[in-house]
């Protein structure tokens, strides 16, 4: 029950991303690395306003679909805004500060995953 959960909250995640233009959209599978989470969701958006639009798109759809936000990190200055929804963890930079801290490669250990491997 919980991996179904996970899978739909990170697909309500990644087309809330989607629809609002994100950019190099990321699913990583981290459920056999960590207990942090199932998945981290890591996009990026082109400037501020994008950042907290993209950041508001995704607690919008999910707390709509049932699931509200646990914690909210970083929205106000909108270079990194971190979403955590226990079983899902989203991360939404500024081009520059995705770069800085490479999500993708600290957590290579992960799986990247497509958007159908969660169907």
């Amino acid at each position: 029950m919980a991996e179904h959960t996970a899978k739909e909250m990170a697909r309500l995640a990644y087309h809330a991303l989607d629809d609002k233009k994100a950019v190099d959209i990321k699913l990583i599978d981290i459920s056999g690395v960590s207990v942090l989470a199932d998945y981290f969701i890591i996009a990026s958006g082109t400037n501020r306003s994008q950042v907290q639009a993209l950041a508001d798109n995704v607690e919008e759809t999910l707390h709509k679909a049932g699931y509200p936000v646990k914690q909210t990190e970083g929205y106000h200055t909108a270079n990194w805004v971190l979403l955590d929804y226990g079983d899902i963890i989203v991360h939404v930079f500024d081009s520059e500060n995705r770069l800085f801290y490479d999500l993708e490669r600290i957590w290579r250990d992960g799986k990247s995953i497509t958007l159908e491997e969660l169907s």
